[in-house]
């Protein structure tokens, strides 16, 4: 009987190959939760899985792609393990990482402005006090 459900089954280097990803990352990802109910154990202890895990894994490398952290997929996949469409969580994950990504842009336009400032005032010979002083004069501000 193992025998038969085992055919139906992949192994992880077929799972690897299937998913572009390697066996190193789908144990991994067994490891960490990710793949729970795609995944058994024969009676010798290989890994076996259901072929539905290279859409859960293709889910996984989408979105890993927009910034989702693994922690963060686990939770979606959590929600729709339990047969509910995970959509909303799905949203407010990314509504989340747009808020930080405005953050990190507003932050990045600060230090542009702060570069360019220094480069428009930049010395290229600063004064010989500066330099006995200072290791760069350019970046380093007067201490207080």
């Amino acid at each position: 009987m193992e025998a038969l459900i085992a055919d139906r089954k992949l192994k992880i280097g077929d799972v690897a190959q299937r998913s572009c990803l390697s066996v190193k990352t789908v144990r991994y990802y067994e490891e960490i939760g990710l793949l729970a109910p795609t995944v058994e154990r024969s009676e010798s202890g290989y890994r076996l899985f259901d072929p539905s895990v290279i859409n859960r894994l293709a889910f996984v490398r989408r979105a890993q792609s927009l910034g989702l952290s693994l922690n963060e997929i686990r939770d979606i996949l959590k929600i729709s393990d339990q047969g509910e469409l995970p959509c909303q969580e799905v949203k407010q994950h990314l509504a989340s990482k747009v808020e930080e990504i405005n953050q990190q842009i507003t932050a990045l336009e600060i230090l542009k402005s702060e570069l360019q400032q220094l480069l428009n005032h930049w010395q290229d010979r600063p004064s010989s006090v500066q330099f006995n002083t200072k290791i760069c004069p350019n970046i380093q501000r007067e201490s207080p």
